[in-house]
């Protein structure tokens, strides 16, 4: 398997009137999908749209299952698609799509005026409502001869999307993964943990995020069912709730806040999905608190820690959890996915094997990204050769990550290079204080900033506790140098496009 075209004829063939994907407006049957994404293939080729050396199809909307087959008509031209987050600034969506430059672009009525704002006349697009008419579609008929044109140019190099990382400041880096890179990841993703046909996936991420990679694609190589949660579920606990226990969901594999969301908003109290067996959570350091809360409502499943940075297809490490946590323990990431390299490398590039040794947690292999689009100082600056290897040519990505191994050879995710501080002559982990935050009653989550200026730790957190028995609670739990100068409580934490907890918003806040 060399094009993940391949997945979905496998799928169509084996589960032909099997829901592919739903969400609450409609759905599609793995025949139907491949169908229609055929034929919207047929439409950009005979239409002059894949006419270029690296074609793209580009989506200013949210996700829904009507984008699918135009997903995937582009991947039929060997075009890649890249989904815009409709929640940022004109300016910087602006900045992504002059960047990608794309051969299609495509909205909906929803979004269609602001688009038009946007690109000020300057570009034609396509309505999904169009492009996903029945009446349009049956009035196309497929060239194979055209499609099969398009798969003997194909190499498992080119890229299959492009996802743009958030970033604080200017214009955010375009993140080029390739077939075989998610190939390579799903094949060994769905066979560890054993998803299958049978399976409901529910998707909690957008399309612009690389959570969704695993839903999609693992639903496509396995024939499992997909369901689209919208952005605006994870808003209504009661809404999210209902979803998920109608839809027999059994596999969930979602950001750490939207899991957080669950538990915070005590969405278990109204009711529990009785079929998950598999959670699988990523993105930043889940509180065992809020976890617990999981395991108390949902105890049968298997729980899963992921790890991996975006330019790294999804995740590199991951560890299925056989015990109880502690509130301020810190939740190991585990072990490699099969056919990936991960090792610590110190501030001098020396190898650290050592328990309890920091080090920058470095990646390599097939899981690697091309690198950012149409960005080759980034690239090279991120994706370097593995200074331990002056034998071959060996690219790995340095993730700035922080880590170390216990005695048990488990790795544990410890900070960013860029939140590890100099405070009062100690050097500090600023993770190290939000776990200690995140174990005091009344704490749901915690972030802590430092304030180089005035040289200040600065905690935020949300829940029900008071700043001074919070402060007292951390005197007991941390030595003097670590206790935070200011602490900030907060209805709820400023979140970036990646449903993460947004740093840069919260160190603008300690300024006011």
């Amino acid at each position: 398997m060399i094009n993940v075209c391949e997945m979905l004829e496998r799928s169509a063939d084996r589960f032909p009137d099997k829901t592919a994907f739903s969400d609450p407006e409609s759905e599609i049957t793995f025949r139907d999908l491949l169908v229609d994404s055929r034929k919207i293939a047929e439409y950009f080729i005979s239409e002059g749209y894949m006419d270029r050396p690296c074609n793209s199809v580009l989506f200013f909307m949210e996700k829904c299952v009507r984008a699918l087959p135009v997903m995937f008509g582009g991947v039929y031209c060997n075009a890649f698609y890249c989904f815009v987050d409709i929640r940022q600034s004109d300016e910087r969506a602006l900045n992504i799509i002059e960047k990608v430059d794309p051969s299609v672009i495509v909205t909906d009525e929803s979004n269609r005026q602001r688009l038009e704002d946007i690109l000020g006349g300057d570009r034609d697009y396509l309505m999904i409502e169009d492009l996903g008419s029945r009446s349009f579609l049956d009035s196309i008929t497929v060239n194979i001869e055209s499609l099969d044109r398009y798969r003997l140019t194909f190499n498992d190099r080119l890229p299959l999307y492009v996802n743009f990382t958030s970033g604080s400041t200017g214009m955010p880096k375009g993140v080029a993964v390739s077939h075989a890179s998610v190939i390579d990841f799903i094949r060994v993703f769905a066979g560890t943990f054993d998803i299958t046909n049978e399976d409901v996936i529910a998707n909690q991420a957008p399309f612009d995020f690389d959570v969704s990679v695993k839903d999609i694609y693992s639903g496509l190589y396995t024939g499992a069912t997909v369901r689209l949660i919208p952005r605006e579920y994870f808003s209504n606990p009661t809404l999210l709730m209902d979803y998920l226990y109608a839809g027999n969901i059994t596999v969930i594999i979602w950001a750490v806040t939207a899991m957080c969301f669950v538990s915070i908003m005590n969405g278990f109290d109204y009711k529990t999905p009785d079929k998950l067996r598999l959670i699988m959570f990523s993105g930043e350091v889940m509180p065992v608190k809020q976890l617990n809360k999981w395991r108390g409502h949902v105890p049968d499943a298997t729980y899963v820690n992921l790890y991996g940075p975006t330019e790294i297809t999804c995740n590199c490490t991951y560890h299925i959890l056989t015990r109880e946590y502690a509130n301020d323990e810190n939740l190991p990431i585990g072990i490699p996915f099969t056919n990936e390299k991960v090792f610590l490398l110190d501030e001098n590039d020396h190898l650290v094997t050592k328990p309890g040794t920091e080090g920058e947690i470095c990646v390599g292999g097939t899981c690697l990204a091309l690198g950012y689009y149409k960005d080759p100082d980034k690239t090279s600056a991120s994706f370097v050769q593995n200074p331990l290897n002056n034998d071959y040519n060996e690219l790995i990505y340095r993730t700035g990550d922080l880590g170390k191994y216990d005695e048990e050879g488990l790795l544990y995710y410890t900070s960013r290079k860029d939140h590890q501080i100099k405070h009062m002559g100690q050097r500090i982990e600023l993770a190290d204080i939000d776990l200690s935050a995140m174990s005091v009653g009344g704490v749901s989550r915690a972030c802590t900033v430092y304030d180089h200026k005035k040289k200040k730790i600065i905690l935020f957190y949300t829940g029900d506790t008071d700043k001074d028995s919070l402060s007292r609670e951390l005197k007991r739990k941390l030595p003097e140098f670590m206790v935070p100068g200011r602490t900030v409580r907060l209805e709820e934490f400023p979140i970036n496009k990646n449903g993460k907890i947004d740093r840069s918003a919260l160190e603008k806040l300690q300024q006011t």
